[in-house]
């Protein structure tokens, strides 16, 4: 089924299957396909967040989950502490479902890695749909789930249009100058592959 996702100045995406539809003004889209259903978001829809720390994010710590929390916390652990913790590959699968999940959260619809070493990684990042970015060397800043928290200049995926890849995010927020101000914390709506990832309750 088509499903149009719009934002609070009008513009629009047409999504069928995992791909783009179309893309433009959504008046445009809703006379070109009267029987799509429609998704009117608040906010601003953009082509979603890369962070620029997968590695470091999915490699090198443990994302607890919520019933370990009166133990280990909420925060990602990394050195010393994740050190001694017991890691096995369903664990580090565990872990790395979450921390996707966590990223969708705020937006991002992909990682910036090296090729990833753990097979249970790769597997749950795969699964996800989450895009992954080449690079080389390990990038300056402090890895953030928030990729505004990082230190980076934020980056972002390249725009959606016709016939590429549905993959965008939506945030609640005026325009690119107070997402900048707020950060990924506004998200409201997360795409990968067609299928909506995320959604703010």
């Amino acid at each position: 089924m088509l499903t149009i996702h719009a934002d609070s100045r009008g513009h629009a995406l047409a999504v069928e299957g995992a791909w783009i539809a179309g893309a433009g003004p959504l008046d445009e889209l809703v006379a070109a396909h009267e029987r799509a259903r429609v998704r009117k978001w608040p906010g601003i829809l953009t082509a979603g967040l890369i962070n620029m720390h997968g590695n470091e994010l999915l490699e090198e710590a443990y994302h607890p989950d919520p019933r370990e929390a009166g133990e280990l916390g909420t925060e990602p652990l990394t050195g010393d502490a994740l050190a001694a913790l017991a890691m096995d590959d369903a664990r580090w699968g565990a872990s790395a479902r979450r921390c996707v999940q966590r990223m969708l959260a705020h937006g991002t619809v992909a990682a910036c890695c090296e090729p990833l070493r753990n097979r249970a990684v790769r597997d749950a990042v795969h699964r996800s749909g989450l895009g992954v970015v080449g690079r080389l060397g390990r990038p300056d800043g402090t890895p953030a789930l928030n990729p505004y928290a990082s230190g980076l200049p934020v980056e972002f995926a390249e725009p959606r249009e016709r016939h590429s890849v549905a993959r965008f995010a939506v945030f609640d927020v005026r325009d690119e100058a107070e997402l900048a101000e707020r950060g990924a914390m506004t998200c409201v709506a997360t795409v990968v592959d067609g299928r909506l990832v995320y959604r703010r309750r």
